[in-house]
């Protein structure tokens, strides 16, 4: 702001300071002397009003005392009505007075007058009746001694009212001859504090300005006795002819300390390049002198170094040998010969080997302390930066320098160890050239003396090379001919590989139908048998219920045979699935225990796992093809022991795995499964039998104990897809110990093929622990609860061209109270649908005669009567894809045959549920 305008403005701000304070105070003294006269206006009118209850009071008195003195026959009518016109304004106006004056005082006389008053009244009209009705009467002498005494205390109140409103007027005046005097009193402090402000207002724009001028005068002395690198600012915030004079010396400051900071700047560019330039100079006179790599290396390492201060360094060679590259140290500066020190990298192997792969400096900052120790005889200590450097020619790596330093390098020193790189690519590139010569050149003199010895023996090889020539020719014809023969014994083969894949297919497909053939009789088995063995009619006896649930269990137990030979073939054909995830070792022990406990308690058999504490919570492998494995293991230990104990051990084991992979020893961490029984043992001769596919212990054993001779081998084959091993070790009449070792690392989702030369018609079957888990699901759904109430009255249609099977599943349902519809395949299955659209659910069999299965799902969801109906698929066939095509076809759900009715009434409670929600 500028001087004139600083002046104007604090002039006239005091005076418009000073004016709004005489303002308000007149104001203030206006508004008080309003409020003292309304407050004096309302103590007059109160004042009037005691006067005029004083006066009505002595009237009323004088108007009674007149009407009971009277003499005369009759009361004198005006008189009565002045006594009653009296009473009435005297209570108007005591009760005005009562309104307007809230004196606590004024309203205890106020009440106590109105209390007399009623009284005063009530005896005086008493008196008038007594007057109206005999007119001689004569007033006993206590009622005039009542009157005398009500009348003087009524005028004695009135008289404290009138006095107390006349002292209440004095003392307001009082007051506001106070308040006028502290109105004027404070006009005056006003205007004192708004001349003190106003001075102080214009004394600190004075000084405001004269400490601007000050700072301006002292920051120009300042900068004539400072250098231009750094120069003072006037900081100067008003506005006005000293800012503007701040922005131009401070702008003149920046422009000033910038030219010096590039005059510097160039001059220190200048220092380094004549410093690079001198070091490069000095460099480039070693090259001359050296006629090897290695006397090259000793030199450069030895004088670079001490320019870039570091305190380490190390000189490799890039060498060939038989096609593969290495560096080979041969060179170094201050290297300790007490620490052993890799000499030779291949490429792509450690930051040395990186650096040639990648062609491009590595540089370290963060070193760890334990990475390299630089020594000398007073101490040693790990360096601060580690520099590693490629030396190319033509974009190839003929060799990487090393250096370490306990500075950070600048950039200046590492601009010079990029520029002296540059050049000694080429140096190394010549002498090794010049090497290549001079070897070259001794090699020729040498060839030479041979050639001179060869030439005489050359002589005499042409006639050995004619007559060798010519037994050439006849072997070349019979070549010609072998070649021949090759090719009609590779025609042969591929006709046998065309023939060996065909066959593959009609196994599969022959598997297949096995499959649906042993599975189809046996569903309709084992439904009968579960149906006989529940007794609900209670007319079987308790051996004929014995023979059924042998016949029952005997079907389980020719199911299981099915499986295992059918997992076997899966086995065999290479084309088994393992789907490795993440496992956890506490969810395994927790599924083993809850699946064998029960068996335990029935057989009286003690059942433990034990887990080492030092195992990882989890490890990677295919967790059903793992408990495939541990269960049919337990099961065979629950088996063969008849008392004692079964234990599982899980370990962490070092395991020297030399058989897998060659004569070389070598040992893998892998995770142990010991299956450890009390049990009757197995013989050593025995002890590999049991592994092969069919095959058991002896045959009194076996007939002993059952089974098919499929587990074991089926977990070896198992253990081995998953990368591992079973081993057994046992002893007649003391147990046995199965082990499977599995290896305790990562690995990768992938399908495993056995062997390539195996053909691709794998048998894939769902397995039964799939329908198991189904199982357990569904048991544990709250759906379940509603049981029977769920399936009663529900009409369900069965399509199923095996009578035996609808004849089984016909029982069932109708124990359930349930109706049943039946059709022999899909065509029939369209046109009863059609005549009861209000069937509740459908089991479909999908291998039928003219429409098959899936055929018939289809047709019925284009209906959109039906396009919600639950429709379970059931199939003996059970091949691995099955499900899939089922639902992709339409189907709500799949269970395979034999059917397990506990399971398929879970499936129907479930959707029935569903449908109905």
């Amino acid at each position: 702001m500028r001087f004139r305008t600083k002046l104007y403005t604090s002039i006239g701000s005091l005076l418009l300071f000073i004016t709004i304070i005489v303002v308000i105070l007149m104001n203030m003294l206006e508004q008080s002397t309003v409020k003292m006269n309304v407050v004096i206006n309302e103590l007059n009118e109160r004042i009037e009003i005691a006067s005029k209850i004083k006066d009505e009071t002595s009237s009323t008195t004088k108007i009674l005392s007149t009407i009971l003195n009277d003499r005369g026959e009759s009361i004198n009518s005006d008189l009565l009505n002045a006594w009653e016109s009296s009473n009435s304004d005297l209570q108007v106006t005591i009760a005005s007075l009562e309104k307007k004056d809230s004196q606590e005082k004024s309203q205890e006389l106020i009440s106590k007058f109105k209390i007399l008053h009623e009284s005063f009244r009530n005896m005086g009209n008493q008196a008038l009746m007594e007057k109206k009705i005999n007119p001689d009467v004569e007033l006993s002498p206590l009622f005039w001694d009542n009157f005398d005494l009500t009348s003087q205390r009524m005028i004695q109140i009135t008289e404290l009212l009138h006095g107390l409103q006349e002292q209440g007027l004095k003392n307001e005046l009082v007051r506001s001859k106070d308040t006028y005097n502290w109105a004027v009193e404070n006009i005056y402090i006003y205007l004192v504090i708004g001349l003190i402000i106003g001075i102080a207002f214009a004394i600190w724009i004075i000084k405001s300005t004269s400490n601007n001028l000050n700072k301006v005068t002292d920051v120009m002395k300042q900068a004539t006795a400072s250098d231009f690198d750094s120069l003072p600012r006037i900081e100067i915030t008003s506005k006005g002819e000293l800012s503007e004079i701040a922005v131009a010396f401070n702008k003149m400051a920046n422009a000033l300390e910038k030219h010096s900071r590039m005059e510097k700047q160039l001059k220190e560019e200048a220092e380094e390049l004549s410093w690079l330039n001198t070091k490069i100079a000095e460099i480039a006179t070693l090259y001359p002198e050296v006629e090897n790599v290695e006397t090259l290396a000793n030199m450069l390492i030895s004088k670079l170094l001490p320019m870039v201060g570091a305190s380490y360094g190390v000189f490799y060679l890039k060498e060939v040998d038989k096609n593969n590259q290495y560096l080979t140290r041969i060179s170094s500066f201050a290297a300790s010969t007490d620490v052993e020190v890799k000499k030779q990298f291949r490429l792509g192997e450690g930051l040395i080997g990186q650096c040639a792969e990648i062609k491009r400096p590595i540089h370290m900052d963060q070193i760890p302390e334990d990475y390299v120790k630089i020594g000398s005889g007073l101490g040693e200590a790990s360096p601060k930066t580690i520099m590693i450097l490629p030396v190319l020619f033509e974009d190839q790596v003929l060799a990487v320098i090393e250096i370490a330093s306990f500075e950070t390098l600048t950039p200046l020193q590492i601009k010079l160890l990029e520029e002296v790189n540059n050049n000694l690519g080429i140096k190394i590139n010549s002498i090794l050239n010049h090497m290549k010569v001079e070897q070259l050149l001794q090699e020729s003199q040498a060839m030479t003396e041979e050639l001179q010895a060869q030439s005489e023996e050359l002589q005499m090889q042409q006639e050995e090379l004619r007559t060798t020539n010519e037994k050439l020719e006849e072997q070349y014809e019979a070549t010609k001919q072998r070649n021949f023969e090759i090719q009609e014994v590779s025609a042969a083969l591929e006709e046998k590989a065309q023939q060996l894949l065909l066959s593959s297919k009609y196994k599969s497909e022959f598997l297949a139908n096995m499959s649906h053939e042993l599975r189809t009789p046996l569903n309709s088995l084992l439904i009968l048998a579960q149906i006989l063995s529940e007794n609900g009619e209670g007319n079987l006896t308790p051996k004929q219920q014995e023979y059924i649930r042998t016949i029952h269990s005997s079907g389980n137990d020719l199911l299981n045979l099915i499986n295992d030979i059918l997992d076997l073939a899966k086995v065999e054909s290479g084309k088994l699935d393992v789907i490795s995830t993440e496992v956890e070792l506490n969810e395994v022990r927790d599924f083993l225990y809850q699946q064998f406990a029960h068996i335990a308690n029935q057989k009286k058999v003690h059942f433990s796992i034990e887990m080492d504490s030092e195992l990882p919570k989890t490890f990677v492998t295919d967790e059903q093809r793992l408990q495939q494995i541990l269960k049919n293991l337990l099961s065979n230990a629950f088996k063969f022991t008849e008392s004692g104990s079964v234990l599982l051990q899980i370990r962490s084991v070092i395991k020297n795995i030399t058989g897998k992979i060659g004569k070389e020893q070598q040992f893998e961490r892998m995770l142990a499964f010991s299956v450890v029984d009390t049990g009757i043992g197995i013989e050593k001769d025995y002890q590999k039998v049991i592994f092969d596919a069919f095959k058991q212990a002896d045959g009194t054993t076996s007939r002993k104990y059952g089974g098919t001779g499929l587990g074991l081998s089926i977990c070896r084959e198992l253990a081995h897809l998953l990368g591992g091993i079973i081993e057994v070790s046992s002893e007649m009449g003391k147990g046995s110990t199965f082990t499977l070792y599995l290896p305790n690392h990562q690995m990768n989702t992938k399908r495993v093929n056995i062997s390539a030369a195996r053909t691709e018609a794998a048998v894939s079957l769902e397995a039964n622990y799939l329908l198991d888990s189904n199982d357990q699901v569904l048991k544990e759904d709250p759906m379940i609860k509603h049981g029977k109430s769920i399936l009663k009255n529900k009409k369900i249609l069965i399509v199923d061209d095996d009578i035996r099977n609808v004849y089984a599943l016909t029982i069932a349902f109708e124990n359930h109270d349930m109706e049943i519809l039946v059709a022999e395949n899909g065509s029939e299955a369209l046109e009863v649908l059609k005549d009861h659209p209000n069937t509740d659910l459908i089991l479909m069999d999908i291998m039928m005669p003219e429409m098959d299965g899936f055929e018939a799902i289809k047709h019925i969801r284009k209906i959109s009567r039906f396009e919600t109906i639950p429709i379970i698929a059931l199939t003996a066939k059970a091949m691995k894809h099955s499900k899939e095509e089922c639902l992709e076809a339409g189907a709500t759900d799949y269970i395979s045959k034999p059917i397990n009715l506990d399971q398929l009434f879970s499936l129907m409670q479930v959707w029935l549920f569903t449908k109905e929600g």
